[in-house]
């Protein structure tokens, strides 16, 4: 590991905790308050050791059901890697810094990777995996045609993905965008959902619907309330 990677992680272990912590009370207040005895089925804490596919068509909710994570990383002093490919149009949704930051993430603690490709996207996902350093590593694929023989992860790539969330207690989230019907990234993919949204007064109302899961099994949701980047 370099001086640069232990000089990050040792800031971002040390700042984030208390600003996410807060920003998550402000921005994303559960509504089942009756569910707060046992982990959430949509919580860093649930997620962890599982390769995770967060899909919507135009991808209107899944960024902020993405960071709703994030800020749970944050708020636990866990270090946070988001990987966006070349590839993803700048248009469709992706990961923008200024609206990442107004909805309360220390952008100072999270690693912002740029490849490629979605190949070079998995591949860069497992060497910070391989590192121990990364509770959670968010795959943004957006836009990206992932059913193309060039753009899909190989069954080999999803497999090292899941080893390495296993052996160093991580989550492993891709966030796509695909319609309900579309087939998931592949038979490795531990838990599918969908997120959507709609908007209430003073902000949305996020609604996170497990289409596919090996340990819960589907049909679960978890809604939550989120509000929009300023301006909206």
């Amino acid at each position: 590991m370099s001086d640069d990677l232990r000089e990050f992680l040792a800031k971002a272990r040390a700042g984030a905790s208390a600003t996410a912590a807060a920003a998550k009370i402000v921005h994303l207040d559960d509504l089942d308050q009756t569910q707060r005895a046992q982990p959430e089925a949509w919580s860093l804490t649930s997620l962890r050791g599982r390769l995770v596919e967060l899909s919507a068509r135009g991808a209107t909710a899944t960024l902020t059901s993405a960071v709703s994570l994030v800020l749970e990383a944050q708020a636990e002093a866990e270090p946070v890697a988001w990987i966006v490919p070349w590839t993803v149009d700048a248009h469709s949704g992706t990961f923008y810094p200024p609206d990442a930051a107004d909805s309360g993430i220390d952008l100072a603690a999270l690693v912002v990777v740029r490849t490629p490709s979605v190949i070079a996207a998995g591949r860069a996902a497992e060497r910070l995996l391989r590192s121990g350093a990364f509770g959670l590593v968010v795959l943004d694929f957006g836009s990206s045609n992932l059913e193309s023989a060039s753009a899909r992860l190989p069954e080999s790539v999803l497999g090292r993905l899941v080893t390495l969330a296993q052996s160093n207690d991580a989550a492993v989230v891709c966030v796509t965008d695909k319609t309900t019907d579309t087939g998931s990234l592949g038979s490795l993919v531990s838990l599918r959902v969908e997120a959507s949204r709609a908007r209430t007064l003073g902000g949305f109302e996020i609604t996170v619907r497990a289409l596919k899961d090996k340990r819960r099994g589907p049909g679960w949701t978890r809604v939550m309330k989120a509000r929009g980047p300023s301006g909206i």
